[in-house]
């Protein structure tokens, strides 16, 4: 079917806006869910409001391809945008109507509900790709699927913000309904405008050759095995390490079903992957190389705020506003290799500057002190986001341009697959590098503050904002108010307790105890005044002599990690020149170049 300019420009916009709440939809929560825990509860159970999404919106990729293969793209994407849509209303209503029968409490509710949502986004992510492919040949997709590749850097910018805008004022947009809910709530208007793009000026864009019948079974064994698999990786280390029997039970089951799941599609007439892409040069390097992207790309991104907050000084909303450079790294640097690939008709030229620049910009931050500045840290994300933005549009257009266009639907998804797959194995496995650095250095460095209550020290129970000097400082106040209530009751076991907690050594703590014991009430309040005051001093000072320390474990640990990012990066890279350089074609043929 022959289209105008003008429609395919109307559908694009559609499919983009579409992704781009799909894509602002993975961030706009954290800045509005301590606002959700407080009206919901739940706290033990927040990390799952993020889980669930990414679980969804992760192992459903390769479904979307398949029926993207086999049944009106216009159709699956108008369903992945009811769906998704559907997920954000309910998530508004979530806790409204207070316990529900099944569903449970309103926190139950919402980590539901936000799986429904990444049921819909993961059809969101797929198509945008792959509609493209229908929209423009290849020697003119590539400026398309960078500016689709920015958009995910773009949502990642605004996300954080537009999440804490609508929670803290838009309160009073319609009274009753609290700020948090509209951060669901504003994806309907603006996925109803997409729909009407897509509705009104999509054609259905029906695949090539037949249908065929959708191996039920190996959707199942998919799925069945993904969950586990993609859930053990998210889990909370520190309650579930790698050798617990929850994760290595989880592993092992996801592992075994996705081994049959590899079994039955080299058996099926219609399996869900066909394999055979795999003897595809283009395709299987690319994909191996896309895994390694991933991995480097979320693993820069996640821990890097860490180093930020306990060794730069930086606020925990500080070190996430640190992060727009990489992201405006990855907009600029998908648009120009966009640009660029469709003027000089080769890509794997700029892949590998791209990669490149990836590489040296991850070994810069391999290289950080613990006196490295605000500043330079901004010019090394903007060089590590610069070095990522060929990746996202490049890699799929290489592979696009060397499938038949009869399975552009699987050979798409898988790529989208790969990237994100290879982001969550790489950050699980990273994590646990990151928590045995910082248990090593805490042991090394500061030794003493293991004793005081509250303070994570092995790694794995690093606080949300991971700020351990701040943990400190509540730990000591506690202390020093658990003191003062102490020696005005005259419980000389609590104020022994409180002392050694501040680090005073056992004889002054022996002979306070003995003060305390012969004192009156009158006394009792003045030992109290004079105890509080020296506690406070002595308190500054031990939050003063460990601060170097807690400096130098972070900046161990993190630029350790990063150490096993370049490595990663240069995986990426060598992958990279094992992909052969095709011609991009000027049309939509059936019949691929020979790859």
């Amino acid at each position: 079917m022959t289209l105008s300019r003008r429609d395919r420009n109307l559908t694009f916009a559609g499919i983009l806006l579409a992704l781009f709440l799909g894509a602002i939809d993975q961030t706009i929560v954290s800045t509005a869910l301590p606002r959700i825990v407080e009206d919901l509860g739940g706290l033990e159970r927040y990390a799952w409001v993020f889980t669930a999404y990414l679980v969804a919106s992760t192992v459903l990729v390769p479904v979307y391809g398949k029926l993207a293969d086999m049944y009106s793209r216009k159709a699956i994407a108008l369903t992945a945008v009811g769906v998704f849509l559907t997920g954000s209303f309910l998530c508004g209503l979530a806790g409204e109507f207070g316990t529900l029968p099944v569903l449970g409490d309103g926190m139950n509710q919402l980590i539901v509900f936000r799986a429904v949502q990444g049921i819909g986004a993961a059809g969101l992510f797929s198509m945008a790709f792959i509609i493209i492919a229908d929209l423009f040949p290849p020697a003119e997709r590539g400026k398309f699927q960078g500016i689709v590749s920015a958009v995910f850097g773009i949502a990642s910018v605004l996300g954080p913000l537009l999440g804490g805008y609508l929670t803290d004022n838009a309160t009073d947009v319609i009274p009753g309904i609290q700020g948090w809910r509209w951060v669901f709530y504003v994806n309907v208007p603006f996925g109803a405008v997409a729909v009407w793009f897509v509705a009104t000026r999509m054609p259905p864009l029906r695949p090539h050759g037949e249908r065929g019948r959708l191996d039920l079974a190996a959707v199942a064994l998919l799925i069945g095995g993904l969950v586990p698999f993609t859930t053990a990786l998210q889990l909370d280390r520190s309650e579930y390490p790698w050798g617990s029997p929850v994760t290595v039970g989880m592993l092992g089951a996801g592992l075994a079903l996705l081994a049959l799941f590899v079994w039955r599609s080299l058996r099926s007439p219609n399996p869900i992957l066909d394999l055979t892409l795999f003897r595809n040069r283009v395709f299987r390097s690319a994909n191996a190389a896309v895994f390694f992207h991933g991995a480097a790309f979320l693993s820069t991104a996640a821990f890097l705020p860490l180093f930020l907050v306990n060794v730069v000084g930086v606020s925990a909303t500080g070190a996430g506003l640190a992060l727009i450079p990489l992201s405006l790294g990855v907009v600029f640097g998908s648009l120009i290799s966009g640009q660029l690939v469709s003027r000089i008709g080769r890509y794997r030229a700029i892949m590998l500057v791209g990669t490149s620049i990836l590489a040296v910009g991850v070994f810069l931050l391999s290289r950080m002190g613990p006196d490295v500045t605000i500043g330079r840290v901004t010019l090394y994300m903007v060089v590590v986001g610069f070095g990522l933005g060929p990746a996202g549009p490049l890699y799929t257009l290489a592979v696009q341009n060397a499938v038949d266009v009869r399975r552009m639907g699987q050979a798409t998804s898988a790529v989208q697959f790969c990237r994100q797959i290879g982001g969550a194995l790489g950050t699980a496995v990273l994590g646990t590098v990151l928590a045995t650095g910082l248990a090593a250095g805490f042991a090394e460095h500061l030794g003493g503050i293991a004793a005081v209550p509250g303070v994570a020290t092995s790694g794995e129970g690093i606080s949300a904002s991971g700020d351990v000097t701040a943990q400190m400082r509540e730990a000591f106040a506690a202390a020093r108010a658990g003191l003062r209530e102490a020696v005005t009751a005259g419980d000389t076991a609590a104020v022994a307790a409180a002392l050694t907690s501040g680090g005073v050594p056992a004889d002054a703590v022996g002979e306070v105890s003995a003060q305390l014991a012969a004192a009156d009430p009158a006394a009792r309040a003045a030992l109290a005044e004079r105890l509080d005051a020296e506690f406070a001093a002595r308190s500054e000072a031990v939050l003063e002599s460990v601060s170097a320390g807690i400096k130098a474990t972070f900046t161990d640990a993190v630029t350790s990690v990063y150490r096993y990012v370049f490595v990663i990066a240069l995986a990426a890279l060598v992958l990279t020149t094992f992909i052969p350089v095709l011609p991009l074609r000027r049309t939509f043929d059936a019949a691929p170049p020979e790859a």
